[in-house]
């Protein structure tokens, strides 16, 4: 592989970490900082919706690189694939749990967040597990 795919991958990798810290880092702040106040502040909500969207992009912008590198995408089969297909599904419901959430109104967003920031960081930390998976078996 050349220099320049490797440092296409490289800036591809260091984004898609940035998106993890916000898809875990955001709601696990959000969960301690709903032990503290009544309500959680909406740029944690805003952070962990960035994550996911960046996390959806950069993943895409794995394939993309791969395809533009070496004229095709990667195989995936076996725990590479059901670790892709489980980061996907994660990256899907975590987005539309976090979008739902911020497009809500303020009374209903306190009463969701109790339990909507545990399930995001449960989520999160689901995906990350995956990319391991995905990383070594792929």
């Amino acid at each position: 592989m050349s220099d320049a795919a490797n440092v296409s991958y490289a800036l591809v990798q260091a984004v898609h970490n940035y998106g993890a810290v916000a898809v875990v880092g955001g709601p696990a702040a959000a969960v301690l900082w709903a032990r503290e106040q009544k309500t959680v502040p909406m740029v944690l909500a805003w952070l962990t919706l960035s994550g996911w969207v960046v996390q959806g992009l950069s993943g895409i912008s794995f394939a993309v690189t791969s395809y533009l590198s070496r004229g095709e995408l990667p195989e995936v089969t076996g725990i590479a694939l059901f670790a892709l297909a489980i980061k996907v599904i994660c990256a899907l419901v975590g987005f539309s749990l976090i979008a739902l959430y911020v497009i809500t109104t303020p009374q209903r967003r306190e009463t969701r967040q109790r339990k909507l920031f545990p399930a995001l960081f449960f989520i999160g930390i689901t995906a990350l597990t995956g990319a391991a998976f995905l990383r070594w078996f792929g």
